[in-house]
């Protein structure tokens, strides 16, 4: 139920679902927040099931001069109903930033770096989502990394175990390796990964990672952490 089917998008999922103790029923609400890559890949079949999944807002995570159609894409116009924010997680022009977090950007261990460099970007995201209607699709490029930061911080909030945001994490790795470059701001290695590379990827990154929605919310809390 998780997996959303909106033509154009692959790693697309709804954040509903999850276990948390937060909630009467045990599970993170449907239909809140879906998470996925670059909306322009949608085709007007992909639109018309996003409305009906409950389409109402779209949170950017890019920065500007990432966002647009290109050559590739299918050209589609979204919903001109939809409110579109554009609050970008990262900074590339920040010297910090770019020396640290570059070299890193397609692993989680760039995260906890990211929030405390630019933590009033990270805050701003997340704000964004907050302040938009329910019913919102949060994206980067890919999906996955961006986009997966962010939403790890909102189900960690939400109370989500560290077991089940770690397995949401590596299912956008898996969906993603061995596709065709996300065209984000730097390359892309897991472009060219085998299924036994994200293996290996996964056992070394999953474990230490199970605490790093905890450092990123101290980060978000007291940013010189």
């Amino acid at each position: 139920m998780r997996n959303l089917d909106w033509d154009g998008l692959r790693n697309l999922r709804d954040l509903g679902g999850l276990p948390t103790p937060l909630s009467s029923s045990g599970l993170t609400a449907h239909g809140r927040i879906a998470r996925g890559p670059r909306r322009e890949l949608l085709t007007a079949a992909g639109w018309d099931a996003a409305m009906r999944w409950g389409l109402r807002s779209v949170v950017d995570l890019r920065s500007a001069d990432e966002t647009g159609a290109r050559e590739t894409d299918p050209g589609v116009r979204p919903p001109a109903e939809l409110v579109m924010t554009l609050a970008p997680t990262e900074d590339q022009t920040d010297p910090e930033f770019r020396a640290v977090c570059l070299p890193i950007l397609d692993s989680p261990e760039y995260w906890r770096h990211n929030v405390r460099i630019l933590p009033e970007l990270v805050r701003g995201a997340l704000d964004a989502v907050a302040s938009s209607e329910p019913g919102i699709l949060v994206h980067c490029a890919a999906g996955r990394d961006r986009t997966g930061m962010i939403s790890a911080l909102l189900l960690a909030n939400a109370g989500v175990t560290d077991d089940a945001i770690v397995d949401d994490y590596a299912a956008s790795v898996r969906a993603m390796a061995g596709t065709v470059p996300h065209g984000g701001p730097t390359h892309d290695r897991q472009a060219s990964w085998t299924s036994e590379q994200v293996d290996v990827f996964l056992d070394e990154v999953g474990a230490p990672r199970a605490s790093l929605r905890r450092r990123c919310g101290r980060c978000l809390r007291h940013p010189g952490s």
